[in-house]
């Protein structure tokens, strides 16, 4: 591929190795980074499984490390890490933040970038949003089925060339990648989505749509995306809640089996990302001397579930 990328992903759960395996497929050089040593050692055997509408295959062209193993840096770097591991993963990895090593963050909630930019020079950062649906189903395997998008700029708004040069290596992988100025909006939007599906199935261990089994649940929802809204818009952010709120209703009605993460998280007794999403919400509205009693609500049920540790 001639103008094939250096690329390393960071995070290689679902959605790290689905972006990894589509990526390597599409003839870029990628490296999955991951302290999970058993999907690593089923990649280096055999190869990652990739599942998608396309069918199944195996990819073999990739490469997978640990963090401190790390040697060479890439010409992107691209950060699946939950928000709160960001910097002690960034620190481990060092290596793989060179001096022309451009930065996307493809994580979920806020505070992402500024974590990233203790690092990486701001305008080498890029801030990003990603529709696109992935599961694991086990060590060396990926699946993904549906459609998805990708909106990405740089976390300084300009421009750069290496901002055009991510969306034309993802856009190589079938991706659907845009260079958005609006990217913000779109982030704010993702997080009152998760908001409310994400604590709410976290909370009550619902799947998604067990939500609908009494119409409490998607009244909820419902409020916590109208809090969000009024904190993302008081912080000078274009917010289409219309839009929320048809997604929301989209998923209630067409995900109903859908697991998500935070309540994949709290089945398995890991930490929740409630921090970067409803607590990062309610941190912006307080600011603002916004109330956002509902969103604060499930913040702080959420962190009593995860207070209980590992079980």
């Amino acid at each position: 591929m001639r103008d094939a990328m250096d690329i390393a992903i960071l995070g290689a759960g679902a959605m790290g190795s689905l972006f990894g395996g589509l990526l390597a497929e599409a003839g870029h050089r990628v490296t999955l980074v991951d302290i999970d040593d058993a999907h690593l050692d089923a990649i280096a055997r055999e190869g990652l499984r990739v599942t998608t509408d396309a069918g199944s295959r195996m990819v073999g062209s990739l490469k997978g490390c640990r963090p401190e193993q790390a040697a060479a840096a890439p010409e992107l770097l691209i950060v699946f890490t939950k928000t709160m591991h960001t910097d002690a993963a960034l620190t481990s990895a060092r290596a793989l933040l060179g001096e022309h090593t451009a930065v996307l963050s493809l994580q979920n909630g806020l505070g992402n970038v500024e974590r990233i930019a203790r690092h990486v020079p701001r305008e080498r950062v890029m801030a990003g949003m990603t529709t696109w649906p992935a599961d694991k189903p086990g060590a060396g395997e990926v699946s993904s089925h549906g459609a998805g998008e990708i909106r990405l700029m740089s976390a300084d708004g300009e421009l750069h060339a290496h901002v055009q040069r991510t969306v034309d290596a993802l856009n190589s992988a079938g991706l659907n990648s845009v260079a958005d100025p609006n990217v913000w909006s779109a982030i704010w939007e993702k997080v009152a989505f998760n908001a409310a599906l994400n604590s709410l199935c976290a909370m009550t261990q619902c799947t998604v749509g067990e939500l609908t089994n009494l119409p409490d649940g998607e009244a909820l929802a419902l409020k916590i995306v109208a809090e969000v809204a009024t904190v993302a818009c008081a912080n000078g952010v274009a917010f289409d809640e219309a839009h929320v709120i048809d997604n929301v209703r989209f998923a209630l009605a067409n995900h109903r089996a859908h697991r998500p993460s935070m309540l994949q998280d709290v089945l398995a007794g890991r930490k929740t990302e409630i921090e970067a999403i409803n607590g990062a919400v309610v941190a912006a509205a307080h600011a603002k001397g916004i109330a956002v009693p509902t969103t604060e609500c499930l913040l702080q049920l959420v962190r009593l579930v995860d207070a209980r540790g590992p079980r």
